[in-house]
């Protein structure tokens, strides 16, 4: 072909330069990381491939990337669309007509065109190849051996697997991070708002409406797609009728762009489009792993989807196709195998067709009981002997964490089959696993449905242990009632059929709750019996957990020598376990030692000791103990940001794990800190939001001290601001739920002002505030007087002063005269 066919005329009579590329028919929003990136990649590699889910956005990223480099290229940047092409058709001839390459006669079209592009300097984007993707592969195999200067950028739902291809997968839009303080924050939103502000004149976003618009995002994986069929339907319904439709996301989200090709039109299509292309074994398997949630590995997906139509060793092969078509993500690393997911569009598309295939029974009892192996598997590597090293447990509890998901979905399934043996069989075998993590939610819920059912149902050892798990849950929730209940009931069993190692931790948490409730009798009852009980099976682990409950018994009654003895058995015993679940307990038990002693140095080396230890795993229950505690310890030594990003980290952490008790301790010492900081509004606000907190919590009992803890930070602010102005501050607080609450811990930045009460009824002050006649009796308390002596000062009956006294004890938290007596010697000195 002579260099004149090259400049062969276009329609119109235009040359080879110039393009065709498209105007944006609306704003472009957010990626311009991914553009930057992209813009230099093409400077350095000849074919690059955007891969991605249908409806990520690849094509107008393509359009976007190409707009940004027409001036590097002086032969046009040329866009070849092949979305309504079918199978057998060539790419050839559709090159040929958006170029305005005419085919010579006795020769094929395809040489013609690649003599045509010959050495021009162009970019070719061709989209859309998964349509072609033999033809295209071929393509552009050749223009890479024959055209150096010219370009290509495809868009695939697959790599091409050419020589020389460069394969960038497009990610989903960026959704708004969960610790950042604006919810509209992130691409996705962002894209959301801009859509549905055209669709709709009325709409804005609103503090009402940014969770669910964040939620609503996150639902649909920041696919731009569903982003945009979401927004459209604005102009008939509000953001919450959305989300709360999304189940359903097939059915709602299908009214979009008339002129867009058919396949984007709804969300289903697009993914009809996607499966359609499949070959029958690959239908099979995605499908069948619509039986897992959240994730799963290769060994997962051999052992629940193999079978019927597909053998166990094909399973990597296929596995890899649905990668390559972007069905299936490789989602990352986690100790040591990679983790799979699919968007969640994807798999309810999945999951529609495992229901009408007949499977879904079959794949959800061999999913089932592939997560009671697992289970079982890493409870045995814990209890074995010889004891295994930490280096061994520590990557199959980070594999667990990371497909915990998958577990509850188990759990689901079994309930809903009728089947709580096998449900709560799963639950105790990851007893610790659940214990350690701290998310305690939903396990609590799914105990109590589960032990709910008939008792007939579920052997001894099964009802034990599980009711012994819910002690300890409730335990770690602050709910001593609860926590009581379960584990007495458990007592009664395993005293009745022998089961003497549930027996031990149903003792262990009942001690707790009589230390709770002030009746050390009854804790040191039910210890001695716990480890007569633990000795009786060998089991070092239980007694570690009864060891370091001893401690905290004798920590509460000031007995900080014993309880040090108790704690550093326990760590003994941890070490020789190896285990660093347990070793943390004990080092927190030392550190609060060290505390009482006054010794915030020690205090802190032991909190650092326990967080360095936990590093590597999910022990959240420790972690925001160890973080509250250096939080308290900068506090107390005037380091007040430090203290500040610690006790946030710590909120942050109990928030995400629904430790409501542990949320209510934070923000009763976020209070503090904004007293610190000479922040008197914050503090009383944070004071009243703590105490509505623990007051909301069925069988809460204030901790000793609480009410000499909130006079603390309501005294210097009544000096300071007012008796009336604290009161409606308090009350402010008060009204906030638990979620306001936290957010206004967070943010760190005041609301407005709280006016003046003008109606009738003023705001109630704080229910820990002492009368003026009660601080009056309260010095003379500090000053040794008994009861009688008080009425005698005072011209007051004996009983009036008795009564005056258990006011004041019950306002403070005391069970004593002697620490009503230091409290004011402390508040009198300070």
């Amino acid at each position: 072909m002579t260099q004149d066919t090259a400049h062969v005329p276009l329609p119109g009579g235009a040359a080879l330069t110039g393009g065709n590329l498209p105007l944006e028919p609306n704003a472009f929003v957010g990626r311009e990381g991914d553009v930057e990136e992209l813009v230099e990649l093409l400077g350095v590699a000849r074919l690059v491939t955007l891969c991605g889910a249908g409806g990520i956005g690849k094509s107008r990223l393509a359009i976007r990337v190409a707009a940004q480099v027409t001036a590097e290229f002086p032969g046009g940047v040329w866009l070849v669309e092949l979305a309504e092409t079918v199978r057998g058709d060539l790419i050839a001839p559709r090159v040929a007509a958006v170029l305005g390459v005419k085919a010579e006669p006795s020769r094929p079209l395809a040489d013609t065109l690649i003599d045509a592009l010959g050495n021009r300097n162009l970019l070719l984007i061709i989209d859309n190849c998964e349509s072609l993707i033999d033809e295209s592969a071929r393509f552009c195999r050749a223009v890479l051996t024959v055209c150096p200067r010219v370009r290509v950028l495809t868009t695939s739902r697959e790599p091409l697997r050419v020589a020389g291809e460069t394969v960038w997968r497009v990610p989903p839009l960026t959704l708004p991070r969960t610790d950042a303080h604006d919810p509209t924050g992130g691409e996705a939103v962002r894209l959301f708002v801009d859509r549905a502000t055209a669709a709709s004149r009325g709409f804005a976003v609103t503090d009402q409406n940014t969770g669910d618009i964040a939620s609503l995002c996150e639902a649909l994986d920041g696919m731009p797609l569903a982003i945009e069929l979401a927004a459209a339907l604005c102009r008939v319904l509000t953001v919450e009728q959305i989300h709360a439709r999304l189940r359903d996301r097939f059915r709602l989200l299908s009214a979009g762009d008339r002129m867009a090709p058919a396949r984007h039109q709804t969300l289903r299509a697009t993914v009809d489009w996607s499966y359609q292309q499949l070959k029958e074994p690959e239908r099979i398997l995605l499908r069948r792993l619509a039986a897992f949630t959240g994730g799963w590995t290769l060994d997962m997906a051999e052992q629940v989807c193999a079978g019927d139509g597909l053998w166990a060793e094909d399973v990597l092969s296929v596995l890899c196709d649905l990668v390559d078509k972007s069905l299936v993500l490789a989602d990352a690393e986690v100790a040591g195998e990679t983790r799979y997911r699919m968007l969640e569009t994807i798999r309810q598309y999945a999951a529609e067709q495992l229901d009408t295939s007949g499977e879904e029974a079959a794949l959800r009892r061999r999913h089932r009981d592939h997560m009671i192996e697992v289970a079982g598997r890493i409870h045995q590597t814990i209890v074995r002997r010889p004891r295994p090293t930490w280096a061994e447990i520590s990557p199959m509890l980070v594999m667990l964490d990371e497909l915990q998901s998958n577990v509850w979905a188990a759990v689901r399934w079994s309930a809903e089959a009728d089947d709580p043996e096998s449900a709560l069989s799963l639950l105790v075998l990851l007893r610790w696993p659940i214990i350690a993590s701290g998310r305690f939610t939903p396990a609590d819920e799914w105990l109590d449905r589960l032990l709910a059912m008939e008792m007939a149902e579920l052997t001894p050892s099964v009802r034990a242990n599980a009711l012994v798990l819910r002690g300890q849950v409730a335990f770690g929730q602050g709910d001593p009632g609860t926590a009581q209940v379960a584990c007495t009931a458990a007592a009664e069993l395993c005293r009745k059929t022998g089961l003497h190692g549930p027996l031990s931790g149903a003792l262990a948490i009942l001690a707790w709750v009589a230390i709770y409730q002030r009746r050390p009798e009854r804790a040191r009852s039910f210890l001695d019996e716990a480890l007569e009980a633990v000795h009786r099976v060998d089991d070092p682990w239980h007694e570690m957990v009864i060891r370091s409950m001893e401690g905290t018994f004798a920590l509460s009654e000031g007995r900080a020598k014993e309880s040090r003895r108790s704690f550093e058995a326990a760590l003994a015993i941890a070490h020789e376990l190896d285990n660093h679940w347990a070793a943390p307990v004990a080092l927190i038990g030392l550190a609060q030692v060290a505390w009482l002693r006054g010794d915030l140095a020690e205090a802190r080396a032991y909190y650092e000791q326990a967080l360095d230890l936990l590093q590597d795993i999910t022990a959240h229950w420790q972690a925001i103990t160890c973080l509250s505690g250096l939080g308290r310890i900068a506090l107390a030594q005037g380091d007040l940001a430090t203290a500040r990003v610690r006790l946030i980290e710590s909120l942050r952490l109990c928030q995400g794990t629904g430790q409501r008790l542990g949320v209510a301790r934070r923000i009763e010492t976020l209070a503090q800190l904004a007293l610190a900081e000479e922040d008197d509004r914050r503090a009383v606000r944070l004071a009243g939001a703590s105490a509505a907190i623990r007051s909301a919590m069925s069988g809460a009992v204030l901790p000793s001290g609480f009410g000499a803890r909130m006079e603390e930070l309501l005294q210097p602010a009544r000096m300071r601001l007012g008796e009336a102005l604290v009161a409606q501050l308090w009350a402010h607080g008060q009204e906030m739920s638990q979620e306001q609450a936290v957010r206004y811990a967070l943010q760190g930045d005041e609301q407005s002002d709280v006016p003046m009460m003008t109606g009738r009824h003023p705001a109630a002050a704080p229910l820990t505030t002492l009368t003026g006649r009660e601080w009056e009796i309260a010095g003379l308390i500090a000053r040794g007087l008994s009861n009688k002596a008080i009425a005698d000062e005072l011209v007051i009956s004996p009983a009036t002063a008795a009564r005056h006294v258990a006011n004041i004890l019950a306002k403070l938290g005391f069970s004593s005269r002697t620490q009503v007596a230091t409290w004011v010697i402390e508040q009198n000195r300070s």
